[in-house]
């Protein structure tokens, strides 16, 4: 089911209905504007519930198995491929300064598709539309490679998802969908990281869900793997198809994480047990 967003149904509404699920969006500066206290953000990384090795290997650039694919990343933004022979960096010149903070403005709306894409989908695009080259399978060493390295230039940025008003209903579907049931275990996303986040599941404590450290570097899946292999895991978890790679439906849910999680710092490539 999906619904609109406008006026007071739009961003505000949003916001309200996140924090009476537990999550706090950036309210601070509304608050101290309005003369009160501002309010504690409860909001935490997935690398606070992590153990103290986990967090080690995430922080130290040397130890974290991330950076090999964000090495591999830059050495294909310099290499020309398809008919056009031209490379990313042959467009954006030095990734070091063109896309400091990109990685941190997306999901953002696409005029072709006229609807939100992530990061991803837009270096598949590029690729085809640009590069005139053959697309990136989804969950390729190439485009996470790529997405990795890209994301890598906003380390320590504040995630901003774009105010654009044409993304407005965008989010509110991917609100809807983080509180949907779904699956044979009649499982949302809300019911554990919102309101069971820091309790366990099995042997794992349930993170809040904040979508800072992606692509992330998995132990379990030995290998980097980008939001929406996550997000699709998770419904095979609760015994639901999942959404196919790149379909709005995802999309809609990793713009409204983005929305929930703004003003977080970027951590890319991340680490998660």
């Amino acid at each position: 089911m999906k619904y609109s967003a406008s006026g007071r149904k739009g961003i505000g509404r949003i916001a309200l209905m996140a924090v009476a699920a537990g999550m706090l969006l950036p309210v601070i500066a509304a608050s101290a504007d309005q003369g009160q206290a501002p309010a504690k953000d409860s909001r935490r990384s997935g690398f606070e519930f992590m153990g103290a090795s986990t967090q080690a290997m995430q922080v130290n650039e040397a130890l974290n198995p991330g950076m090999l694919w964000v090495k591999d990343g830059e050495a294909l933004w310099g290499k020309a491929v398809g008919k056009s022979q031209l490379s990313c960096a042959a467009c954006h010149g030095d990734a070091a300064v063109s896309m400091r903070g990109v990685a941190a403005r997306y999901p953002s709306f696409d005029e072709g598709l006229k609807r939100p894409i992530g990061l991803s989908q837009r270096i598949k695009l590029c690729r085809v539309n640009k590069q005139q080259a053959e697309p990136l399978r989804a969950e390729s060493q190439e485009l996470l490679s790529l997405e990795a390295y890209i994301a890598y230039q906003s380390r320590g940025m504040p995630l901003a998802p774009p105010a654009d008003a044409r993304l407005k209903p965008f989010i509110a579907s991917g609100l809807q969908r983080f509180q949907q049931r779904m699956g044979q275990l009649d499982l949302s996303c809300a019911q554990c990281h919102a309101e069971r986040a820091g309790q366990r599941l099995g042997s794992s404590l349930i993170p809040q869900a904040h979508p800072t450290g992606y692509p992330v570097y998995r132990l379990e899946w030995q290998g980097v793997g980008s939001l929406q292999r996550r997000l699709r895991g998770c419904m095979s978890g609760v015994r639901a198809e999942p959404f196919a790679y790149d379909a709005q439906e995802l999309a809609e849910l990793e713009l409204y994480l983005a929305v929930r999680a703004a003003g977080m710092k970027m951590e890319g490539v991340g680490v998660r047990p």
